[in-house]
C-alpha cells in the first residue's frame, strides 16, 4: 500500500464510533530505517472557544489501525486515547 492510497480517508474509532479525521490533513509519524508508520497525527478542530488556546493534535498508534478500507480507515482507541494527546 503507497501512502498516496491513504489520502482521503476518513478514521473512524470502532470504539465510540467518533470521526477522529481524515488522512489528508494529518502527517504521519514514519520510522527512517523500516519505513514502518508508526503513528498518525490528527490536528484537532479549531472552534470558537479554543481559538486562542494552544493547538491539540491527536496521536493515533499504528497499532491500532483494525481495517483500511475504500473510503475509512477503522481504529480501536479506548477510553485512554486521550492520553496520546500531544500539546504544541
Amino acid at each position: 500500500m503507497r501512502l498516496s492510497d491513504l489520502i482521503g480517508k476518513e478514521i473512524i474509532n470502532i470504539f465510540d464510533g467518533a470521526r477522529l479525521g481524515t488522512i489528508g490533513d494529518s502527517d504521519l509519524v514514519i520510522d527512517p530505517e523500516s519505513g514502518e508508520i508508526q503513528s498518525i497525527i490528527l490536528p484537532q478542530r479549531a472552534n470558537f472557544l479554543n481559538f486562542w488556546v494552544d493547538r491539540q493534535d491527536l496521536v493515533v498508534p499504528w497499532e491500532t489501525v483494525k481495517k483500511i478500507g475504500s473510503e475509512v480507515i477503522i481504529v480501536e482507541l479506548d477510553r485512554t486515547y486521550t492520553l496520546h494527546k500531544k500539546y504544541f
